[in-house]
């Protein structure tokens, strides 16, 4: 039964890596397709009617009476939807919605999942990135054995009781038919888990005497785990546990600071690496071939895709382009019409074209500066209230910031670095700290999560600056002056390392 099982699982991957030719082949075609699909079943919205759908007609007219929104501009219409209320961003009712990092006024964002989204683009998606994956590696051997997701739960909120909210992956996780979960690990019970301390223990107790040929999930997560899982079990790397290891499905953040960690963890030439971009809102793209820097562009996924030069974002009336009209190399901010209800929606992500034909993207970063290392997605809006908020309870004055990640070591976890100029030194600088990383709590539920009990993130380090500091380094760059001012936050060290390498510094 397993080898049957196990021969038609290949043979669906076969299949749907020719269906993805549409997707290579055709993108232009396939994209009118899932336009006029998404136009069709609009009609009959209450948010559709409110801008009079029935006058669209093509893609031009499209742009014409629909703006480019964000969430704060469909918040009240998702919220009407998580009431229960049918027929207002997509046909029908929505009873899953995704948790994201939140907005400049929200903690979190709610992204409705209809069973159409969920079924027609996530989970066809992820077949087809396995498919991708297949297809670079034919004697792969995954469902012969188990591999390890590392998902996110699902709860409830009293105020919409009727809504189940979750991470992305719990909510696949949980609408996986019960025979595809005869492939994974771990069991169903712990993989909702919302306790990570008692989540991260049941699966390294779980998974060390099973045959894992694969693991999916953000990095962070799984070094938390596999730190737990080689201390348990004593062993130097993973390939001591589990041989016959054979690839690693990444997303979520940069995986660049973490290759060199997960190279020592599976010391082999032989292990495939696949980035895939699953957000909330969609899942746009998965790797080819681990030589490619570039993702392959799902075009018939049930997403529609415009692209907005990023000189563009603010404007009242922003440009965008569709695919014939992108070039190489250039910044552009994602919109998106999905199957799930959102409408031009910005998603805040930045990509770029590294190849026209076929049509593949790398991200390359956020519309705002932010700090987003471990998953934790902080923006400016949030250190900004953060650092306000510290300073007022010390009775500081802080008069410029900047902050970046420090990645994790062998020997500890990651955290955030701070280096700050104050006007007016705080009472307690150690309270000073504490209210700082408090307030990221408090206004950022990804943050929050990942500084649980210091599992994923520890406190953050703060650095006092001498006054000047800042304007030295703006001089060292030729911007003092002028607009020229020190970016907030940053994903990379590079800047902080040049501003710690200033002689008048002044560390705790």
């Amino acid at each position: 039964m397993s080898k049957l099982l196990n021969k038609t699982v290949k043979t669906y991957l076969a299949y749907c890596h020719r269906m993805l030719k549409n997707s290579i082949e055709s993108p232009f075609e396939t994209q009118e397709k899932v336009f006029q699909k998404l136009i069709t079943n609009f009609k009959n919205t209450k948010y559709g009617k409110k801008h009079d759908i029935r006058h669209v007609k093509n893609q031009v007219d499209y742009r014409k009476a629909y703006p480019v929104v964000n969430y704060e501009d469909l918040k009240p219409f998702i919220e009407r939807m998580m009431k229960g209320e049918s027929d207002v961003l997509i046909g029908g009712s929505v009873r899953f919605f995704s948790k994201s990092s939140g907005t400049t006024s929200d903690k979190s964002k709610y992204i409705p999942v209809t069973r159409t989204n969920l079924y027609k683009n996530h989970i066809k998606s992820a077949w087809d990135s396995l498919a991708l994956f297949y297809h670079k590696k034919p004697a792969a051997q995954l469902f012969h054995r188990k591999s390890l997701l590392i998902s996110g739960s699902l709860s409830h909120l009293p105020e919409y009781p009727k809504a189940i909210i979750g991470d992305i992956s719990a909510i696949m996780t949980k609408n996986m038919p019960s025979i595809g979960r005869s492939f994974y690990t771990p069991d169903i019970e712990t993989a909702m888990l919302s306790d990570w301390d008692e989540k991260i223990k049941r699966i390294t107790n779980q998974v060390g005497n099973q045959d894992v040929a694969m693991f999916g999930g953000v990095p962070t997560w799984l070094l938390v785990t596999f730190r737990e899982l080689l201390k348990k079990y004593n062993k130097n790397n993973l390939l001591e546990i589990w041989p016959n290891l054979e690839g690693y499905l990444h997303g979520g953040v940069g995986f660049g600071p973490y290759i060199d960690q997960f190279k020592e963890l599976v010391p082999s030439k032989d292990f495939i690496y696949q980035e895939i971009y699953n957000a909330s809102e969609g899942f746009v793209a998965a790797q080819i071939s681990p030589d490619d820097d570039g993702m392959l562009l799902f075009t018939e996924h049930g997403i529609f895709y415009e692209f907005m030069p990023v000189e563009e974002y603010g404007k009242e009336v922003p440009l965008t382009v569709g695919l014939k009209d992108v070039v190489v190399g250039k910044n552009y901010a994602l919109v998106m019409s999905t199957t799930g209800g959102l409408w031009r929606y910005l998603i805040g992500d930045t990509i770029q074209f590294t190849h026209l034909n076929p049509y593949h993207i790398k991200i390359t970063g956020r519309l705002k500066h932010y700090m987003n290392a471990f998953g934790e997605e902080v923006i400016v809006d949030n250190s900004d209230k953060a650092i306000a908020c510290a300073a007022e309870k010390t009775n500081a004055i802080v008069n410029d910031y900047t902050a970046a990640p420090v990645y994790f070591t062998e020997d500890s976890n990651g955290a955030h670095e701070w280096l700050i100029e104050f006007e007016k030194e705080p009472d307690d600088f150690n309270s000073f700290i504490t209210e700082l990383d408090n307030e990221l709590k408090n206004i950022n539920s990804d943050y929050e999560a990942k500084r649980h009990k210091s599992i994923a993130l520890r406190l953050p380090i703060v650095h006092r600056l001498k006054k000047g500091t800042f304007t030295e380094w703006l001089r060292s760059k030729g911007k003092l002056g002028g607009q020229h001012k020190i970016p907030r936050l940053s994903n990379e060290r590079i800047m902080l390392e040049e501003i710690l390498s200033i002689k008048n510094i002044g560390n705790i």
